[in-house]
């Protein structure tokens, strides 16, 4: 019988976007670009996941090129895998002001382990997109940055939803991080009725960004919330 893990790890595996794009915006599938991460993705899953207990998601925006684009895990980038989950990266090395965030919360919390037992985060478009800016470089892009991107990927972020809540999410509650996001997800799910009641983080790229000297204060409150689970 396949178990959290094995279900999670296909998933991703099986992860294609076949959406409309405009031309200077692309698809980041980090889970067909680079063999590493798919070996990140086994360890790392069957590490905390290996069990069929139910669990709460946590949904970001979509992955970003220094977390989940360089290791397949969301908000984690490459020293926070080593250093909080005891899984090395040797292909590349990044560091992601988010992860930092989202680790401090998960060490107060009680550590890796004690976290994923209970939740399991990724993002409201699994996959992320990439934009060529003025000056010719690719840059992250949210799924809801335009109209027509939003349009094009909410099929896909309902499936790939729909999906993962058959691992065994417990659907009475999400929670959302990013106001903007949330904004825009339950656009989605006042339509699909995916989640009974939806949670609202400010995001951690906004808190370690804008609102550092805040940062105790934001682990507060998201620990106040994320207990009652």
């Amino acid at each position: 019988m396949a178990n959290f893990a094995n279900k999670v790890i296909e998933f991703h595996k099986n992860l294609e976007y076949k959406g409309q794009l405009k031309e200077n915006i692309q698809v980041m599938n980090p889970f067909k670009a680079n063999q590493e991460i798919l070996l990140i993705l086994n360890e790392f899953y069957k590490k905390f996941f290996s069990d069929n207990k139910p669990r709460r998601i946590l949904l970001g925006i979509n992955p970003g090129r220094l977390g989940a684009g360089a290791t397949g895990i969301p908000f984690t980038d490459t020293k926070r895998l080593s250093q909080e989950c005891g899984i090395h990266s040797t292909s590349i090395q990044t560091h992601e002001p988010s992860s930092v965030f989202v680790y401090d919360l998960i060490r107060s919390y009680g550590g890796s382990k004690a976290f994923y037992d209970k939740f399991y985060i990724n993002s409201v478009c699994p996959l992320g997109f990439i934009e060529k800016n003025k000056k010719g470089n690719w840059v992250n892009c949210n799924y809801y940055d335009y109209p027509q991107l939003f349009e094009a990927s909410k099929e896909f972020i309902i499936g790939t939803l729909r999906k993962q809540i058959e691992f065994g999410i417990d659907t009475s509650k999400c929670y959302l991080l990013g106001k903007k996001n949330a904004k825009f997800f339950k656009k989605i799910n006042d339509d699909v009725k995916l989640f009974n009641e939806i949670i609202v983080f400010d995001h951690p790229r906004y808190i370690v960004q804008y609102k550092l000297k805040f940062k105790e204060d934001y682990i507060k409150a998201y620990l106040e919330e994320l207990r009652k689970w």
